[in-house]
């Protein structure tokens, strides 16, 4: 098989193919043919050397924490109808995502809804999973008017069209007019760059902020919630920021644990993301999918923040040079 190993924590260039032997699955674990890989900014966190001590690694280490493929093979205890199955499954501690072929728990597996394409379900493997999770923690209601921050990334662009189907008004805040230009596709009520200096003074109160940005970006979303409102700060790619006592306002705020899902409602969410795919209630945004030979590429997107929506791996153009890498999905 082909598979990305990091020999040292260090730039996106320490993300190099190899050769190795299929992996076998042992006994409760299944093989699987990769279609495509998940990516996570955390991954790039850990890849620089970020990760310790709450995901530390030993080097070397294959990274990739979740794919969807095709089961090829079950190990001990396994029910072997498993095998010809299209599924999406985290790959767990071991990693090993960014690969032809990868192995993961019986227990992970969720199957493929026909209608579902691979990619499309790696997509959501994590970022469907957690927006449904965080608009069921705060509670978004009809009428509500809701910020997203970090709209364009693959989980924020999924909250702006649950957001919108529950009955609230979607406000997307991202940075650039590309990316401004793909929320209002996907529906978003308004948008707003917040490149701009003062972004946030222009907004009238929101209900909800649900901020995936953090530093400067999250501190405005807190300051545009009324009072009473909720926050929810899920991610700090921008850095992270204080927040004044949010009991002085009313405002109920949560935070990323409190979206630390067991593997049994992990698993059900997923179902239920993919169910809501195969039934075309919201897609995914894959602004740009890459072979293994680009899987340095896919990193230098994600934390040059060039990426629009859901980074992928595709192990399908695996070693076709970088020539196949960067491949935009129109949707």
């Amino acid at each position: 098989m082909r598979v990305i190993e990091v020999s040292r924590f260090g730039g996106p260039e320490v993300l190099v193919p190899v050769d190795a032997p299929d992996p076998a699955p042992g006994p409760g674990q299944v093989q699987i043919a990769v279609a495509a890989a998940d990516t996570l900014w955390l991954e790039t966190r850990v890849r620089a050397g970020h990760g310790a001590p709450f995901f530390p690694v030993t080097l070397p280490y294959h990274p990739g924490v979740g794919v969807a493929g095709t089961v090829t093979t079950v190990g001990g205890g396994v029910d072997p109808q498993w095998i010809g199955r299209r599924v999406v499954a985290r790959t767990g501690h071991a990693g090993g995502g960014y690969a032809t072929v990868a192995l993961a728990g019986a227990e992970a597996l969720v199957p493929i809804p026909d209608g579902v394409a691979d990619p499309d379900a790696a997509a959501v493997l994590h970022d469907g999973v957690t927006a449904l999770a965080l608009l069921r923690l705060v509670e978004v209601r009809p009428g509500d008017r809701v910020l997203i921050t970090a709209a364009a990334g693959g989980m924020g662009a999924i909250l702006v069209q649950l957001v919108r189907a529950a009955g609230a008004t979607a406000i997307a805040a991202a940075r650039g007019s590309a990316k401004l230009g793909r929320l209002r596709d996907l529906g978003a009520d308004e948008v707003v760059d917040y490149s701009a200096p003062g972004w946030s003074a222009s907004l009238a109160p929101v209900d909800i902020a649900l901020d995936g940005a953090g530093g400067d970006y999250g501190r405005a979303a807190f300051d545009a919630v009324r009072d009473g409102g909720r926050f929810s700060a899920h991610g700090t790619p921008a850095g992270s920021f204080t927040a004044p006592p949010a009991d002085a306002r009313g405002i109920t705020t949560t935070g990323i644990a409190d979206v630390q899902l067991s593997e049994q409602r992990h698993r059900h969410l997923l179902g239920e993301a993919l169910h809501a795919l195969a039934e075309r209630r919201f897609e995914p945004l894959i602004g740009q999918m890459y072979g293994l030979w680009d899987a340095p590429a896919a990193h230098r997107a994600i934390e040059t923040r060039t990426a629009i929506g859901k980074t992928l791996i595709l192990s399908a153009v695996a070693g076709d040079g970088p020539q196949r890498g960067g491949q935009t999905v129109g949707r």
